[in-house]
């Protein structure tokens, strides 16, 4: 597989990445350093996979659950763009659905469980290649929440929110109306816990997972699509796996 070129890399978790810097100027770096970090960096891109794969393989045979302190336990990571995130209970969250809509709603957590469910079950690949095979993932779909509002003559796009306060996506609207696109709010068979992006995200099966919008509050129907986090800082809008920032893995549907 290729990596993709230019912008920085992709988040860990799909919609949660961190550049890893913190605004301020550090120290020169040394040629020395340089050269050793890219080094480090060129065996990383080479071994990458295979000790993903090494690591999957014993942490999902590990009976002690000491697998879920280690940085790639089952094959995700906790990252986020903003510097803290709010946790939110069955109590106090809400969904809003609005915009370019004749019925506006704003849905509670027990609300949403009392719709209809749908259950996907897909690889997880995001952008800078990593893999997490057979995930599943229930929730409403996407169209559903879209059919219940009315959407008006006009609309294009949907725009994604999230309760982090910095978190952004966007869909056109006849990919938000595929029926793999899901309001999730459950992942492996377990309501989905806060790093994980809970109690609601998003889920494009057929996107890499940058698409899937952590820590979803809000649904906006607009004109036209407004790029998300990551488009603003050079990622595809259009995330298709397989075929987005030069990339080459094959799909996952």
């Amino acid at each position: 597989m290729t990596d993709h070129p230019g912008p920085p890399p992709a988040p860990e978790d799909g919609t949660d990445g961190t550049d890893g810097t913190d605004g301020t100027a550090g120290a020169p770096v040394g040629r020395r350093l340089i050269l050793g970090t890219a080094a480090a960096g060129a065996l990383g891109v080479l071994f990458a996979a295979p000790l993903q794969r090494a690591l999957e393989g014993l942490t999902s045979k590990d009976p002690t659950g000491v697998s879920g302190l280690l940085p790639n336990g089952g094959g995700f990571r906790y990252y986020s763009v903003a510097a803290s995130v709010p946790h939110r209970s069955a109590a106090d969250y809400r969904l809003t659905v609005d915009g370019l809509v004749e019925r506006p709603a704003r849905y509670t957590l027990p609300d949403l469980r009392a719709l209809p469910q749908t259950r996907l079950v897909r690889d997880v690949q995001c952008v800078t290649g990593w893999r997490v095979p057979g995930t599943p993932f229930e929730g409403v779909r996407l169209s559903h929440l879209l059919d219940a509002a009315g959407v008006r003559p006009g609309a294009g796009a949907v725009r994604l929110t999230c309760f982090d306060g910095t978190y952004t996506e966007s869909l056109t609207l006849r990919q938000a109306r595929r029926d793999d696109v899901l309001v999730a709010l459950r992942m492996r068979d377990a309501d989905l816990g806060h790093a994980h992006g809970g109690p609601v995200r998003l889920y494009v099966a057929p996107m890499y997972f940058y698409k899937s919008a952590k820590w979803l509050s809000g649904i906006t129907v607009t004109e036209k699509v407004r790029p998300g986090y990551w488009e603003e800082r050079g990622y595809d809008v259009d995330g298709w796996v397989g075929r987005s920032n030069g990339r080459d893995d094959a799909p996952t549907v």
